[in-house]
């Protein structure tokens, strides 16, 4: 049964040999999508608190909703398929800056995380890594796919934390960037669970050739 399956599997040429696609590669890009899926809905409904139910009780909400939201970017950055594995490691040491950062913020002002990141500019420097992160799939995205999406994103989400940061962007401007940017965020996760799943595996015999010369070189 288990030769039949293998023997039955499609053969892809790739740039250096031919590979199958096995149901763990399958499996990693499903949780790498379910990922972003529930990172956008996070960030989409707390950016729709943000914008049109501005309560207190609303923006403590924010708090639970972002953790999910980064633990969701988090799981996605451990099963995406980037050929260079040193950009892979990058993106993922600044989910961990973020992260930690997110998390001192979080437990360290008695006002709730939103608000002190919307009154504490400079807590853009720590918790913009996580966000850096994002911003790299966003490039990759549009880079390998050509998503309109991502390439509206990629530019949108550096000129929303920097302009915050700084203070030149008025808040009128923040507040339909931040739209701009959920909606285009939900556009681009839905994108991708609708997306054959090939594609977002790439050419494994790529990944087998880097791994091999690292192999050489160590």
């Amino acid at each position: 049964m288990t030769t039949q399956t293998i023997s039955s599997a499609e053969i892809y040429q790739g740039q250096f040999g031919e590979f199958t696609i096995t149901d763990s590669d399958r499996q990693s890009v499903i949780i790498y999508r379910t990922g972003l899926m529930i990172a956008a809905l996070c960030f989409a409904i707390g950016s729709g608190l943000v914008l049109f139910y501005p309560q207190p009780g609303a923006i403590q909400a924010i708090t639970p909703l972002y953790t999910c939201f980064s633990l969701a970017l988090g799981v996605s950055l451990l099963t995406i398929h980037i050929y260079m594995a040193s950009l892979h490691r990058i993106l993922q040491i600044f989910w961990v800056i973020g992260s930690i950062s997110a998390f001192i913020f979080g437990h360290g002002d008695s006002q709730a995380f939103a608000i002190t990141v919307y009154d504490q500019p400079l807590s853009i420097l720590g918790i913009g890594f996580t966000f850096a992160a994002l911003t790299g799939i966003f490039f990759k995205e549009g880079f390998c796919f050509n998503r309109l999406e991502t390439k509206i994103l990629t530019p949108i989400v550096p000129l929303l934390l920097l302009g915050h940061l700084t203070g030149i962007l008025p808040t009128q401007a923040e507040q339909v960037l931040l739209g701009i940017w959920a909606i285009f965020f939900l556009v681009f996760a839905v994108r991708k669970i609708i997306q054959a799943i090939p594609p977002d595996i790439g050419d494994k015999s790529v990944f087998d050739y880097l791994k091999k010369q690292h192999l050489v070189k160590v």
